[in-house]
């Protein structure tokens, strides 16, 4: 049996689910049905995937001030209205509407990026040798010779394990 989707925005049971694809990515919102009134999904025209993926609104407030980005012409209701910035500068322009959306969809602000799986082996494998070299330096100086002689074993299987990745290339 299929479990009940939550609302996206109140944790109720899902009834709405809207599916988006940009640039050959897959964005899902699933909405309640009062959640999917309030945010006007019934008028294609009334709602912007960003507003809907954000618990932050992005409808335009009365009485608000405009900001206006320098370099593309984008205003702050047409970023609200649209979900859309026009240029990369309108992301430190618009800041503060941007960052309460971005820390809703995503988990913070601060791009991570991705790490291919070699290069995250490789990565952990290097950090590995880096400890074993300074505990190794720790213990010679402290005269532990039996910990530095098993650092030393240690750090030989990760070096010859290194050099066959290299040759197998």
């Amino acid at each position: 049996m299929a479990e009940n989707l939550k609302c996206s925005i109140c944790d109720q049971e899902a009834t709405v689910h809207l599916t988006q694809i940009v640039n050959n990515k897959i964005h899902k919102v699933d909405l309640c049905e009062s959640c999917a009134q309030k945010k006007g999904v019934t008028d294609p025209e009334g709602f912007s995937l960003a507003d809907l993926m954000s618990k932050t609104p992005l409808t335009p407030v009365s009485g608000e001030a405009q900001v206006v980005c320098e370099s593309c012409g984008q205003e702050s209701a047409d970023f609200r209205r649209t979900g859309r910035l026009g240029c990369s500068d309108c992301y430190t322009v618009f800041r503060s509407l941007v960052f309460p959306v971005l820390e809703d969809m995503h988990a913070g602000t601060a791009h991570q990026g991705k790490v291919p799986t070699a290069a995250l082996s490789r990565q952990s494998s290097q950090m590995q040798l880096k400890k074993l070299l300074d505990s190794l330096a720790r213990a010679v100086a402290e005269e532990a010779y039996e910990d530095a002689a098993k650092f030393r074993d240690q750090i030989k299987v990760i070096k010859e394990a290194e050099e066959l990745e290299v040759s197998s290339k």
